[in-house]
């Protein structure tokens, strides 16, 4: 797991690292799996639970995700398209398209839940990705994959549940609740509900959540303007995004020239 680089630190709530003692290790380069050609590489650290909640708070302000027990970081080398975005939850100003949405989904009860696998949640799992990733690692989950997905955490996790009138799973995000708001680490829907748009919906609905909670934002993970996997998330205005002077507004402008830096980067 560590390719022998190695310092301490502590990201502080601007997105620097303070010198703290955590420890954090460089994983070796692999394939990048959004920009085919690329490789990418990892700054990693555990995720102690004595720390919680203020580490994994502060890492997450300083553009780390988790996965299981750690938190980490893309490290890539002369590479920066992988941007961390959040939203703004009090200033959040939803589009007509964002309501139609809501109004679509307003028989919908979300619940938020213990850290614990369902085999129904499992169930759903499958068909999703069956249906939207069916050529990715994920395809292979077994339950006890899925279960380790959603169990192996020193966070704060909930599983926030989605169901309709007859009380049918249609929608999970998993999500760590943080000290200023929450991070959705994953989701996952009923693929024949496309009508729905139930991936923009559970957003939607954790921005309210987290805005109702008397918290401010969610952290969304990464934007990169080379993927269409990734454009829904410019759809949560006002979205910040975190660079070299901390986190700032990502508007239509800074969309515009980060895509065209990347078109230019792939021409080159």
């Amino acid at each position: 797991m560590n390719d022998g680089s190695s310092f301490a630190g502590r990201p502080d709530a601007s997105g620097t690292l303070s010198r703290r003692p955590q420890s954090f290790f460089v994983l070796r380069e692999t394939p990048c799996p959004y920009i085919p050609g690329r490789m990418e590489r990892k700054l990693v650290t555990e995720l102690s639970p004595r720390g919680w909640p203020n580490s994994y708070s502060d890492l997450s302000r300083a553009g780390f995700r988790r996965s299981h027990l750690f938190a980490y970081r893309p490290a890539c080398r002369g590479c920066d398209a992988c941007v961390p975005v959040r939203v703004d939850a009090a200033r959040y100003r939803p589009s007509k398209s964002l309501r139609r949405i809501e109004r679509r989904n307003a028989d919908l009860a979300g619940t938020l839940r213990p850290p614990v696998s369902t085999y129904e949640q499992y169930l759903l799992f499958q068909r999703y990705l069956k249906r939207r990733h069916g050529d990715g690692d994920m395809a292979r989950m077994s339950y006890g994959d899925f279960r380790a997905m959603v169990e192996e955490t020193s966070a704060a996790t909930r599983m926030a549940e989605f169901r309709d009138r007859d009380g049918q799973l249609v929608g999970g995000c998993l999500l760590d609740l943080l000290d200023d708001g929450c991070s959705a680490v994953y989701s996952f829907f009923e693929p024949d509900e496309q009508a729905r748009s139930l991936g923009t919906y559970m957003i939607h609905w954790a921005i309210a959540d987290t805005l109702m909670r008397g918290q401010r934002y969610v952290y969304l993970g990464y934007w990169i303007a080379q993927s269409r996997k990734m454009a829904y998330k410019t759809r949560f205005r006002p979205l910040e995004a975190l660079g070299p002077h901390g986190w700032r507004d990502l508007d239509d402008a800074a969309i515009a020239r980060q895509q065209t830096a990347a078109a230019d980067g792939d021409a080159a």
